[in-house]
């Protein structure tokens, strides 16, 4: 096991650069991972690492040592891909053993640990059987298998869970977690799901353009997202973002004025006419559903406060209702301000169709405020 280091790593394609100033540590026996929209940079960054890929420039160390020009068989990493890369002809116990065979174990050493391994992975019962008799999670499995039976350095995991049902993703991604706390081996894991991020990692490493955007533990980027991006990706429903400008002494959203708390102005500092991106998770918006009367479903009342100048409420217009089992996602449209939506995080008996007007109650404690321009945090809840 190893320590993973990487000091301004940049990688180029011609005139296409992928990735720029990547620069983290990985310390021994911890489980990272890198996440981020598709074509952000992170599967470059695991390549590189793993030895698919050169650096344009920049040191990338594995322990102690220098690997810039160490070829990937000398690297002392196993790889899983996306597609799990088995070998058809082979059963799975063959497919486990090969790396060892490579290295010329003795047969009595992979005979144990390709036992030991499928022990691990509930896979004793399919030795015998070849990829194609398998289903996909068990090829996920083999493909872990044999990536732990060489006892790596550094395990290198590129989506691996990609293509794999909802059940089963998530019953081998509690697999995985559970296998990483028994083996203890350096972890870095490459996904755009972002649930997947948050409950597998120790620590991680957000992307966008190919450069990093922040890392930290998820709950820590989750509860302090360094700017936008970071903010609506991480999150599911993500962060609502709603345009506003710094009008009489109030944030203007279309025409709907919002209340300033005073430590968010003293911090601002705002200038009358300012843009700013008003960030809120759907969490922290509270309203009253409307009530109908059974038999005159078209009277509609209304039991929350209603908008006036400087409040924390917001009038939206219901878009789309989405019954999730154990809560509700209402997706609104702000009044007066056509095209910014609103996600709304509600109980499961929550009653309402498109076309209802609600009140909504903003905590103003939970309000993050980014640049509108540059998108960086300008003020996050204490």
């Amino acid at each position: 096991m190893a320590n993973v280091r990487l000091e301004d790593i940049k990688r180029r394609f011609n005139n296409v650069t992928a990735i720029e100033d990547i620069t983290f540590e990985i310390p021994d026996g911890e489980f990272w991972v890198l996440v981020g929209p598709s074509g952000c940079g992170k599967s470059t960054i695991l390549r590189t690492i793993a030895g698919l890929e050169s650096a344009t420039s920049g040191k990338l160390f594995i322990g102690d040592r220098l690997v810039n020009n160490i070829p990937a068989r000398q690297r002392d990493v196993a790889m899983v891909f996306q597609n799990y890369a088995l070998y058809p002809h082979m059963t799975v116990a063959q497919n486990i053993a090969f790396g060892l065979q490579m290295r010329k174990f003795d047969a009595k050493t992979i005979q144990d640990r390709v036992v030991t391994v499928a022990r691990s992975l509930s896979l004793e019962h399919l030795l015998d059987r070849k990829p194609k008799q398998l289903s996909g999670g068990q090829q996920q499995r083999v493909a872990l298998g044999r990536a732990i039976a060489r006892e790596p350095q550094v395990f290198l995991l590129d989506e691996p869970l990609s293509n794999l049902d909802a059940q089963l993703r998530d019953d081998t991604r509690a697999e995985l977690k559970q296998l990483h706390q028994k083996l203890g081996i350096t972890t870095i894991y490459v996904t755009h799901d972002q649930v997947e991020a948050m409950t597998l990692a120790d620590k991680i490493v957000v992307l966008n353009n190919g450069r990093i955007q922040q890392i930290g533990e998820p709950q820590s980027i989750y509860g302090c997202p360094a700017n936008r991006m970071v903010a609506t990706f991480l999150g599911s429903p993500p962060m609502n973002i709603l345009p506003a400008k710094f009008k009489n002494d109030a944030f203007d959203l279309g025409g709907q004025l919002l209340g300033i708390p005073g430590n968010i102005r003293e911090e601002l500092k705002p200038q009358q006419g300012q843009g700013f991106d008003l960030g809120i998770r759907p969490e922290h918006i509270y309203f009253n559903e409307p009530q109908r009367r059974r038999e005159r479903r078209e009277e509609e009342v209304v039991n929350s406060p209603l908008p006036t100048p400087n409040s924390p409420f917001l009038e939206v217009e219901v878009k789309v209702v989405e019954p999730l089992g154990r809560e509700t996602l209402i997706r609104g449209g702000l009044v007066g301000s056509p095209g910014v939506l609103v996600n709304v995080q509600a109980g499961a008996d929550v009653r309402l169709r498109s076309g209802d007007r609600l009140t909504l109650q903003l905590d103003m404690n939970q309000l993050f405020v980014f640049d509108a321009s540059t998108g960086e945090a300008l003020y996050q809840p204490k």
